[in-house]
């Protein structure tokens, strides 16, 4: 019945309740997520102690490593999922979902391996020294020495369960652990409490995972006689056409984040040049930018599921209708957002810091950031499409598009044009040309596919 109940949701439910059913519980999930990811950074900081907060900050590019594997898993197996649905092939799912879930065990076990054993070297390469060393390497023990496998397989599985439309039951075990996460924090950090400081942030970061985890794990017991996520030993195989299926499209997803890091750190390098104030204010302004920006991100991928069924399916006019729902939903509301954040863009700053130059700084940088809001939902709707069809090359291209060619390049011209200030709109012009990229590659798929396959009625 409830696979029923999902397929009806794929090709017969009207078009704006598929959308609100996958796309609400996902965005609220990215919603809580960027909680999550400041909850340590904050709550650590009331320590006022710069030890600590290195810890945290030292340790965030292996954390960031974590999101390459459940990219490349997450996304790829996802994607293989929901076409093999549309073609109704049951087979390809479990089999699909085993790959992707003890591949990525392998990856975490791999990964706590290894920084157990090379901890020392890895403290080294990351920049900490003889006193940030030891409360780095306390709050990595927690999250990656302890907590690379459950981190890790929370979000493959979330994502394997968002494919088969179980949006909700995705949500909650996402949301469940980051929300233990915000409330374990102050018990295991403050010193009215437990006083462990960064190892604190990293034992609540792991206990969370590890209940997310279990929730997923039972979940999956549960639902196992009607749930495509399979888990059973017997179904992992090192198949050649499952492999190549999910690395076309997890393989470039990978990519693409690892070039929206080092975009981030190419930013960060040319602020840094200025002063203080500059990287605090910057810092600030990509934190109340990132809110829309995990809105938008959360969009694309939730509309990933049926823009995959309906494309394996041959339905292309439903696929079509969801599309351009999705782009007239999402740039009204960045649109709107745009102008809030251009208007009161000094007031937001004020809410995090007084200081007056860092409020004008931050002002300013904030409208830069927010302009590229209403096309930026666009570009990751059209990076979501062509993974969800696997077409892993085209989103690929849009990543070394959107950082290579056009960012990165733009952050040192205007930089060079306007020092600092234009810092804040590279990201803006890279957004709308490959905004006009985004429309030309879709129209262009779209009317492919409609010469190509005939309607539904007319199969």
């Amino acid at each position: 019945m409830e696979n029923q109940e999902k397929t009806i949701l794929f090709e017969q439910a009207p078009i704006p309740r598929a959308f609100f059913v996958l796309a609400v519980p996902t965005v609220l999930t990215t919603l809580v997520s960027v909680l999550y990811n400041l909850a340590d950074t904050y709550f650590v900081g009331i320590l006022n102690d710069p030890v600590q907060n290195a810890a945290v900050t030292l340790a965030a590019p292996v954390m960031l490593a974590f999101n390459a594997v459940n990219n490349l898993f997450g996304v790829g197996c996802s994607s293989m999922m929901s076409r093999a649905l549309g073609r109704k092939d049951p087979d390809t799912v479990y089999r699909s979902s085993a790959f992707g879930f003890y591949c990525s065990l392998i990856f975490g076990v791999m990964f706590s391996l290894a920084a157990t054993v090379f901890m020392q070297p890895l403290l080294s390469l990351l920049g900490a020294d003889a006193e940030t060393s030891g409360a780095t390497a306390a709050y990595m023990r927690y999250t990656v020495c302890c907590g690379a496998v459950p981190s890790i397989l929370n979000v493959v599985i979330a994502y394997m369960i968002r494919a088969e439309g179980s949006a909700m039951h995705a949500s909650i075990g996402t949301m469940s652990g980051c929300l233990l996460n915000i409330v374990l924090d102050p018990f295991f950090i403050l010193p009215q409490f437990l006083n462990m400081g960064a190892a604190g942030a990293g034992l609540a970061t792991f206990l969370s995972n590890c209940f997310a985890l279990v929730y997923f794990l039972v979940l999956l017991f549960i639902k196992r006689k009607c749930t495509y996520v399979c888990i059973k030993p017997s179904m992992f195989r090192w198949d050649r056409a499952i492999v190549l299926g999910v690395f076309a499209v997890g393989i470039p997803a990978c990519i693409q984040n690892l070039l929206n890091v080092t975009g981030m750190t190419i930013l960060n390098n040319f602020t840094s040049g200025y002063s203080a104030n500059a990287v605090a204010a910057m810092g600030i302004a990509q934190k109340i930018n990132m809110v829309p920006t995990y809105i938008a991100l959360g969009i694309g991928q939730s509309v990933m599921p049926l823009v995959g069924y309906n494309y394996a399916s041959r339905n292309i006019s439903r696929m079509k209708a969801m599309v351009l729902f999705t782009i007239k939903l999402s740039a009204s509301f960045m649109l709107t957002i745009t102008l809030g954040y251009s208007i009161f863009a000094e007031n937001l700053i004020h809410l995090f810091m007084k200081n007056p130059e860092i409020v004008a700084y931050g002002g300013a940088f904030l409208r830069g950031l927010c302009l590229c809001l209403p096309v930026m939902c666009l570009d990751f709707l059209a990076v979501g499409v062509f993974q969800a069809c696997g077409m892993g090359k085209l989103s690929l291209a849009f990543a070394i598009l959107r950082k290579i060619v056009l960012e990165i390049p733009a952050l040192f011209i205007l930089n060079w044009l306007f020092p600092l200030c234009g810092l804040a709109y590279a990201q803006t012009i890279a957004e709308f040309v490959l905004a006009i990229a985004a429309v030309i590659v879709l129209i262009r798929m779209f009317q492919k596919l409609r010469t190509e396959t005939p309607a539904p009625e007319e199969i």
